[in-house]
């Protein structure tokens, strides 16, 4: 049994994305391009109504998946092949774009606050051109467990204490946590030997890649920390609370090509990529 460290710490930097909705990207960004097989994190949180009303309107995917979770608000899905969904607080949708998609993800409210994540994951090459698919997640079908020194896990996808989430059928065999550790308090997952991890920190401050008995890397608010090889992670609350994302997955390890929307093994699987959805070929199914 190991015990994984941290291996690099990344800030969180502002960006923007869609039609100009204000966010702060970790993963995907200049100091951390990817970390297989996740490509992008994003947060988007605010209560200014001008930095989120415009939303994300249509645009295509194609070759990874798009992970939306919401801790606040509501979001209103739709694609072209006439797929609809409503993603509110606590909800998450799983969206492989496979070989194309063209969606749609925007705000349903005028004001109050809007939070929440959008992870990307790609797809290895024999997968790409699959066909698209969802998995609605409404927030009550998120299992919950909590311990007898407080700390609460929403297991979005992979297991957790013997708790399932309700993700299913992705090749990558994903562990998607939402954590709370309250002070004075230690939280422990097993995580598969081989695959990578990252924790993403969204409120308070923890110990990150604690040992048995050794002290952890501290970790505050928009801060992201890759994790070294072993097979599972601990993280303390020892001054405050915590609230941490926990991803982790089995690397690809295949070739990146990376254009926007699209993600391919292939400079010239790209090219095909941009001329298909130029020429409408994501607008028809088959």
């Amino acid at each position: 049994m190991g015990y994984r460290k941290i291996d690099q710490i990344v800030t969180a930097q502002d960006a923007s994305d869609g039609a100009g909705v204000r966010l702060r990207r970790s993963l995907g960004s200049q100091a951390l391009g990817n970390l297989d097989p996740f490509l992008m994190l994003d947060e988007f949180r605010s209560d200014e109504p001008s930095d989120y009303l415009a939303g994300f309107p249509d645009h295509p995917h194609r070759g990874f998946e798009t992970v939306t979770y919401m801790l606040a608000g509501t979001m209103q899905h739709a694609d072209h092949l006439g797929n609809e969904g409503r993603l509110t607080a606590g909800a998450v949708q799983w969206m492989t774009a496979g070989k194309g998609i063209v969606h749609s993800e925007m705000p349903q409210q005028e004001s109050g606050l809007l939070w929440g994540f959008q992870l990307w994951i790609n797809l290895s090459a024999r997968l790409k051109m699959t066909a698209p698919r969802y998995q609605d997640i409404p927030a009550e079908e998120v299992p919950v467990w909590t311990s007898d020194t407080g700390v609460r896990v929403k297991v979005i996808a992979g297991t957790s204490k013997g708790v399932a989430g309700p993700v299913g059928g992705i090749s990558t065999a994903p562990i998607y946590l939402d954590v709370s550790v309250p002070r004075g308090s230690r939280f422990e997952q097993e995580i598969p030997e081989g695959h990578n991890g990252f924790c993403y920190v969204f409120e308070g401050e923890g110990e990150f890649g604690m040992g048995p008995s050794e002290s952890g890397t501290p970790l505050g608010v928009g801060r992201l920390a890759t994790l070294g090889d072993g097979d599972r992670v601990a993280v303390g609350a020892a001054s405050a609370d915590v609230r941490f994302l926990l991803l982790a997955a089995k690397p690809i390890g295949e070739p990146v090509a990376r254009y926007g929307p699209f993600v391919m093994n292939t400079r010239a699987e790209i090219m095909q990529a941009v001329e298909d959805f130029q020429n409408g070929a994501f607008a028809v199914e088959s």
